[in-house]
């Protein structure tokens, strides 16, 4: 049959097959036949002369296939010299420490620490609230079995010689106004290496604060009880000589939950010592409202 190659009959003149050119090798003619490669030359004993490549050709060559090639890993001696020169450190920050002036001080009650300790006499109980400089804790009397509140002053953070004495001035005024109805009365104080314990007299009540929000509102004869209480406080510290500087509701405790519960005014940690007719209106605080009270009753 040979390759001959039939088209339709359809495609007629002007068809598809009309612009192609068939061929039809035929069988007789020696032109058609496919060339055949020349035999190969006989084998032989000789070896073949070697091939001798340039530098230039073998380096850009291997050069070629290099930037083909993946990175290889670093060899062991690499590896060894990046032991031996460890990548330099960087240096640590300088930090100025400040040195605390209540860690500094032999003593900041200004006596013998090891005259008597609170753990020694007294057990500490559950925290009871937190201020600026301390803690207060509940604190039991071991001999007695009765309660007391004990407000912890940390040493570190007394900075200054400045606070120091705010410590030894708060002490002294709580003994300097010891006696009155309506100011929390100090029991004792201690000191450790690390703190300034200062024992006092519990109120469970609470604050003031919470007692109003508490209760909502208070009626005009209630609330005026409260501020005749508060304002008798204030006469008495400024007649003996104490302005109170930190006037809020937050620092006048209830002594129990009943209504008509004792009301004592707690933190003389900004109190100071004042002689009459000069104000020092330059060290006053304003917390809150009844500080303005205080000023005015100076």
């Amino acid at each position: 049959m040979g390759n001959t190659c039939v088209g339709p009959s359809a495609a007629g003149r002007n068809g598809f097959l009309a612009n192609v050119t068939l061929w039809r090798p035929r069988g007789d003619d020696p032109a058609a036949a496919p060339s055949l490669p020349p035999p190969s030359s006989p084998a032989s004993d000789k070896a073949p002369d070697p091939v001798t490549i340039p530098d230039s050709e073998h380096s850009s060559h291997h050069s070629s296939r290099s930037a083909d090639l993946p990175p290889q890993p670093p060899t062991s001696q690499a590896h060894g010299q990046a032991q031996d020169n460890p990548p330099a450190k960087k240096p640590a920050p300088k930090v100025k420490r400040v040195q605390s002036a209540g860690l500094l001080a032999d003593s900041v009650l200004k006596r013998d620490v090891n005259t008597a300790r609170l753990k020694d006499l007294y057990t500490i109980g559950k925290k009871l609230g937190q201020g600026q400089f301390g803690t207060t804790y509940l604190c039991v009397e071991k001999a007695t079995g009765r309660e007391f509140a004990c407000k912890s002053i940390a040493k570190r953070k007394l900075l200054t010689e400045e606070d120091v004495e705010d410590v030894r001035r708060e002490i002294q005024i709580m003994h300097h106004l010891a006696g009155h109805a309506n100011v929390v009365s100090i029991v004792g104080a201690y000191e450790d290496a690390v703190a300034v314990q200062l024992v006092m007299e519990l109120c469970a009540g609470g604050e003031l604060f919470d007692r109003i929000i508490q209760r909502g509102h208070y009626s005009e004869k209630a609330a005026a009880q409260l501020a005749r209480v508060i304002v008798g406080v204030v006469e008495a510290c400024h007649s003996l000589g104490v302005m109170h500087r930190d006037l809020k509701p937050e620092n006048f405790l209830f002594v129990n939950q009943k209504e008509d519960s004792p009301l004592k005014t707690i933190d003389f940690g900004l109190s100071i010592f004042f002689k009459p007719g000069i104000y020092g209106i330059d060290s006053l605080t304003s917390n809150a409202v009844l500080s303005d009270c205080e000023v005015i009753l100076v």
